[in-house]
């Protein structure tokens, strides 16, 4: 482009100079001027090349008395620009306190905003909070955005959201960069006012202010904050409502919800979010989640789980839902097979501390103070003793050891466990 618009500027000048040429040649003209009583004649042609010739000299006189003011310049814009790179890139190497020195000195005002900024996160990463401020509040008003920006990340990096809301919404940082409603996002978010901040994935996807994994993530606990901070039950449905099909199945979502749903009442919507969404796509944690909510319909959710452990079963996280499900309703024998099978598929710390909470139900002490030392040694990552044969008062010698949860071989050396003694 630019050599196509050098060959047509050429071709217009020479052009006019051939329409310039064509005039005089049929008329040269005539030139007077006097100059204290002489008389000096010339046709304009001459006079033309004349005065060029003399702006010609004057161009090259002007830029010969120049020279060393631009000289001088530019040699200071090159070190500037020196002195920017080099902080950067120590700033980059973790050299902080030659990187806020070399960035502090940087007096260019086309790079002053950079400089400063760059040298308040390097005071920042040496842990001058004052320094960092400094160095922002020397950033003048022509880049009020650069400057908010900067303010905002400090302050949220010190848990002060309020302070990086009040940053951004200054008017001189009007409007906000796509990196602007990030911070603004993220500063709601923390602020715990996930609604608002829900409110403005839209524009940072439109603006591709963050990567498709960030915002999918955002849009998930966003989501499932605002659900979680719903005041009352019409705002809760018309937030849930509000979102996209596919969202209400996510577990964090779905399991926000449930919980604020049964908080408010609504056992049937709360139980039936889950089931969808496991329907939808299975999840360990929101199985698990599914009988710990605090709503009634035992036998519709014993039934329901006990419809998904033909498809799963060996999920620990399912076949604790179930034990706690039947123990709900009195069925502690079912309830402890269900545990049994849990502990077997690595329940661990739960399941034993649910075995604990059936056997004091019971009135059998001794298993039950065993049932909650394994669960103790399983919350350390360590070794757990088999079960400890039923019957109150029960003899530790009766006990029965499981080489599968203890981790060693029954007939062979390994690591020296506790004697399975009621007492653990």
């Amino acid at each position: 482009m630019n050599v196509l618009r050098n060959l047509l500027l050429w071709i217009l000048l020479a052009l006019v100079g051939a329409a310039g040429w064509y005039l005089l040649a049929q008329d040269p003209g005539y030139v007077l001027v006097r100059f204290r009583g002489t008389d000096y004649t010339t046709t304009v042609l001459w006079a033309g090349a004349g005065l060029l010739v003399l702006a010609f000299g004057l161009w090259l006189l002007w830029t010969l008395l120049t020279l060393p003011f631009r000289a001088w310049r530019q040699r200071g814009e090159r070190r500037s620009r020196a002195r920017l790179g080099g902080g950067l890139d120590s700033l980059h190497q973790g050299h902080y306190a030659r990187a806020e020195k070399l960035l502090a000195e940087d007096d260019n005002p086309a790079d002053a905003a950079v400089a400063r900024i760059g040298a308040a996160r390097a005071a920042l990463a040496r842990g001058s909070r004052e320094d960092a401020e400094r160095h922002l509040d020397g950033i003048d008003d022509s880049h009020a955005a650069s400057r908010a920006l900067a303010r905002a990340e400090l302050a949220l990096a010190d848990g002060r959201p309020t302070d990086a809301l009040v940053a951004l919404d200054m008017p001189g940082a009007q409007p906000l960069p796509p990196r602007g409603l990030v911070l603004r996002a993220q500063a709601l978010a923390i602020s715990g006012k996930y609604a608002d901040a829900y409110g403005l994935l839209g524009a940072l996807k439109q603006q591709h202010a963050v990567a498709a994994h960030d915002w999918t993530r955002y849009e998930t606990e966003w989501a499932a904050g605002a659900l979680r901070e719903a005041g009352d039950s019409n705002l809760l449905a018309e937030r849930w409502e509000a979102l996209p099909k596919a969202l209400r199945t996510e577990p964090a979502v779905a399991r926000a919800y449930a919980r604020r749903a049964a908080d408010l009442g609504w056992d049937d919507a709360a139980s039936k979010t889950i089931e969808q969404a496991l329907d939808a796509r299975w999840d360990e944690g929101l199985a698990g989640d599914y009988a710990r909510l605090p709503v009634g319909r035992y036998e519709h959710r014993q039934a329901t789980a006990e419809r998904w452990l033909q498809a799963y079963p060996r999920s620990p996280a399912l076949l604790l839902g179930l034990a706690r499900l039947a123990r709900a309703q009195g069925r502690w024998e079912q309830a402890e097979a269900y545990l049994h099978r849990a502990v077997e598929q690595g329940a661990g710390t739960e399941a034993w501390e649910e075995l604990g909470h059936g056997f004091v139900e019971q009135g059998d002490e001794a298993r039950a103070r065993f049932s909650y030392a394994n669960a103790l040694r399983a919350s350390r990552g360590e070794p757990v003793n088999g079960f400890l044969a039923p019957g109150p008062g029960a003899d530790p010698s009766a006990v029965h050891v499981d080489t599968r949860l203890a981790g060693v071989d029954a007939n062979g050396p390994g690591p020296r466990r506790d004697p399975p003694h009621p007492g653990g």
